[in-house]
């Protein structure tokens, strides 16, 4: 599961095909869902999932990073594990069977200069005391004028003062993050991008100066780190500067400009305009570039009414591969739980699918790579589909299952956000499953990869049992996740098998066209 990203739903057509979809439910017939398992099947069951679970989370697979050897030996396993089931190629490209590539670029900080000018004259700065960052391959802007904007965000008045020019602003004046919600299992508040506002607005370049809690360490620490995109898209050229506080002291002096306190208190005063400060800076960053040929997995359960839709149930095989460093003991991250659980659970649904009564509409099983990159092999399935993506009557996604023993209610990841929550209820009161009360799983949302199918108006949800218990997801959070901790021995297999069972029954029901008559080519191809 990633860390976090963001992105913009388009309400009006959720609202639309939510009324669709409340009109279905009245005719679903009760008898479409499966019987309810012997014990000795939930065993087989459970011991399918220990085997998937203990092969992809060991020694061998080495973590299963994108592009490595754990990746073939990964992608070889499952894709075996698929057919012999009785699955076919999904990708409808015959170049490409069962292996859709995706290709990664790595951008990795390389290059960073910073120069300050009064006038003609250059101002001298201690070495390592500023740091250039750039979204692009290489940025350069020479001779930009540097304003101080206080606690301006930007916005279409700010156009004309901003442009050509750098925006200089304090840390110690960052406002307030936004709030999390009380109670809600991994939220966070979320800080404001003072930074991206100011470039939307047309500043040529943003200049923070490190006065406040922040230290040039700390950012360069986290700066530094690789970034990751699908190949094709367009590069950025923005450039950030950070400037320490002695260095923007030596900085201010040697032009005569007001000092930070006295910045400080012109920001905070009513009406404060922007400032020019008397100095020019020229500043350059380069990137490092690495490109990784990956894949997504996609297989296809085939319908028996072609032209009537499909379903999709999605889950990430990548994690981190090598995450410690000596002298740690433990250097692999295994990704039990994140997540080979999950790709051990769409396999034994689509085992269960399967074997039982041919389903109307076709079933595309999908394990994604670089999901942990921020989403990326998810993206790159929306952006690349093998099927019309407005034939996708519902897709789940299954992210860190394996947390909780069986019988514990069931969470919606994203309830709210998509006209299948009338379905989800209908088909967990049938099973006799309680639904746990309120959204506190949606601070998952953005975390996972039905969020990226969602920017791409696919009604896409995850549901399971693992995010109705606080305690123990708050612990894993806390000690296990993305560590070399998250191994097969801590994976609890009882709420496994149920996410098993609840999503067999979510498919077979999304997948009725009497049940669920939406979708299809009466809903258009996109």
């Amino acid at each position: 599961m990633i860390n976090s990203t963001h992105v913009h739903i388009r309400h009006w057509r959720l609202r639309r095909l939510a009324a669709l979809g409340l009109a279905a439910l009245a005719l679903w017939p009760l008898s479409t869902h499966a019987a309810a398992p012997t014990k000795r099947q939930l065993q087989q069951i459970e011991a399918q999932l220990r085997q998937h679970v203990t092969t992809l989370a060991s020694e061998e697979y080495g973590g299963r990073e994108p592009g490595t050897p754990g990746e073939t030996l990964t992608l070889r396993y499952l894709a075996r594990q698929w057919f012999d089931i009785g699955l076919e190629s999904g990708t409808n490209d015959p170049g490409n069977s069962w292996f859709a590539p995706v290709e990664l670029v790595e951008r990795e900080p390389q290059g960073s200069r910073a120069q300050f000018f009064h006038g003609k004259r250059r101002v001298p700065v201690a070495e390592g005391g500023a740091f250039v960052v750039t979204s692009g391959l290489r940025s350069l802007i020479e001779n930009a004028p540097l304003v101080y904007v206080g606690g301006n965000l930007g916005g279409e008045g700010a156009r004309i003062e901003l442009a050509g020019r750098v925006a200089v602003i304090l840390d110690s004046e960052a406002p307030p993050p936004e709030p999390a919600k009380p109670g809600v299992i991994g939220a966070a508040p979320r800080p404001v991008d003072r930074a991206g506002k100011l470039l939307e607005s047309g500043a040529a370049a943003v200049l923070t100066v490190l006065d406040g809690e922040r230290s040039l360490e700390d950012v360069m620490a986290r700066r530094r780190r690789a970034g990751y995109a699908l190949s094709g898209e367009r590069l950025g050229g923005d450039i950030e500067v950070f400037l320490s506080a002695e260095t923007a002291r030596q900085v201010l002096a040697a032009s005569g400009a007001p000092d930070l306190a006295s910045l400080h208190a012109a920001g905070a005063a009513p009406g404060f305009s922007a400032k020019a400060l008397g100095i020019a800076g020229s500043f350059e960053a380069t990137n490092r570039e690495t490109r990784i040929k990956t894949h997504n997995l996609i297989g296809k359960l085939e319908g028996r009414r072609p032209g009537t839709g499909a379903v999709v149930l999605m889950a990430h095989w990548d994690h981190f591969g090598k995450c410690a460093a000596p002298p740690a003991e433990k250097q692999i991250c295994p990704g039990a739980v994140d997540n080979a659980s999950g790709l051990a659970v769409i396999t034994e649904v689509a085992r269960q699918l399967s074997a039982g009564k041919p389903l109307d509409r076709d079933v595309y099983l999908v394990a994604t790579t670089g999901e942990e990159l921020g989403l990326l092999g998810a993206q790159a399935f929306a952006e690349n589909p093998p099927l019309p993506l407005g034939s996708v009557v519902a897709a789940f996604n299954v992210d860190s299952t394996g947390l909780v023993p069986a019988g514990l209610p069931v969470s919606v990841v994203g309830q709210g956000m998509t006209p299948l929550d009338a379905g989800i209820a209908k088909v967990l009161k049938t099973m006799k499953r309680k639904l746990a009360s309120g959204d506190g799983a949606n601070a998952f949302a953005r975390r996972q990869d039905s969020w990226a199918l969602i920017q791409h108006d696919v009604p896409s949800v995850m549901v399971s049992t693992s995010y109705s218990d606080p305690v123990r997801l708050e612990a894993f959070m806390d000690n296990v996740y993305h560590r070399p901790a998250d191994e097969a021995a801590r994976v609890v297999y009882g709420g496994m098998v149920d996410d098993v069972l609840i999503q067999a029954e979510l498919v077979r029901f999304f997948a009725d066209t009497k049940a669920w008559p939406g979708g299809g080519s009466a809903a258009g191809a996109k």
